[in-house]
């Protein structure tokens, strides 16, 4: 806040570089004045290309929360198909509504997202801890190159 100028002005050749090691530059843009220039993070290679830019983190954390703290009433049901169908249901309207609201790109739902909770998801072996496991995974660059985020959330278990 209140700077007016930058000691070192940055030239277009040396932003490129700057962003393609994940590094934001300062840059005086008239009339805006002095902006961060780019999107980027740092990253690393356990997170994938992906995941350089603000905006996809920022999605991703968005539908990650909103997620988690709306599926919790998953706790209080019994971990079966009925539990992962209605999973999917609230979670697809959720993707649904975003993707609507154009943060996703591809111009069909099945391009922009999509959202698996099913026997591939949670196995026995999840049941049985009392964990249910919901795939979603989202297009926020290209249509073909899908972000996906796991969730885990606790269920009552099996069924009498």
């Amino acid at each position: 806040m209140g700077a007016v100028e930058l000691d070192v002005p940055v030239s277009e050749t040396e932003i490129a570089r700057l962003n393609a090691r994940g590094i934001n530059g300062l840059r005086i843009v008239p009339p805006a004045g002095i902006v961060v220039w780019g999107a980027r993070t740092l990253g690393d290679e356990a997170t994938g290309p992906e995941w350089q830019y603000v905006a996809v983190r920022r999605t991703a954390l968005l539908i990650e929360q909103s997620l988690y703290h709306g599926t919790q009433w998953a706790a209080f049901e019994p971990n079966d198909a009925l539990l992962w169908h209605r999973l999917r249901r609230d979670v697809e309207a959720f993707m649904h509504g975003l993707f609507a609201q154009g943060a996703f790109q591809g111009s069909m739902a099945n391009h922009a997202y999509f959202v698996k909770c099913d026997a591939s998801t949670t196995t026995q072996a999840d049941i049985d801890r009392g964990v249910v496991n919901i795939a979603v995974g989202f297009a926020p660059v290209k249509p073909a190159e899908f972000v996906v985020i796991s969730l885990q959330q606790i269920a009552g278990g099996t069924t009498a």
